[in-house]
């Protein structure tokens, strides 16, 4: 009996943890987007800071950075399958952009939030913003693990409107 009580309580751990490194995860990128559709121009100009993409598409790639962000954040508020795996992606990415300004020895604004945040202004370093990108990865990680220690698979796209 003591056995199984101590199961649901690990279950119940388990189960609250997956929740809020889900949701903490889901309102970084879900803020982070909403914080650069206000000032896309500006985002813009940060982009073609890192030299990385043709001048055409930086204002491609300041809209729909942030609205990429903001959809996968939605997906995984509500764990929509492969939703975990997108934001995986797009922060391996992001952290790459990272690692190619900390390499080239560039000074500009990471673009992690909007053009002119406090973070940018206050430390103006691309280091800061690869490390918390390691702890967001890290958050990552933990979720695929919470997943194959609980056997949780997450639910299908269409699961979300049916019922």
């Amino acid at each position: 009996m003591a056995k199984t009580q101590n199961q649901n309580i690990k279950s119940l751990a388990a189960g609250w943890s997956y929740l809020v490194i889900r949701l903490t995860l889901a309102s970084v990128f879900f803020y982070a987007g909403a914080s650069k559709l206000f000032d896309t121009q500006g985002f813009a100009t940060v982009i073609s800071g890192y030299g990385l993409l043709p001048d055409s598409l930086t204002s491609f790639a300041a809209i729909g950075l942030p609205v990429a962000e903001i959809l996968i954040a939605a997906a995984l508020v509500w764990d929509v399958k492969g939703s975990l795996s997108i934001y995986l992606l797009l922060l391996i990415v992001f952290m790459g952009v990272l690692a190619h300004g900390i390499n080239m020895g560039l000074d500009v604004d990471c673009g992690c939030f909007a053009p002119g945040d406090p973070e940018a202004e206050a430390y103006h370093s691309l280091r800061e913003a690869f490390f918390r990108d390691l702890v967001l990865l890290a958050g990552c990680v933990s979720l695929y693990w919470l997943r194959a220690a609980n056997n949780y698979s997450p639910r299908s796209f269409f699961a979300i409107f049916s019922k």
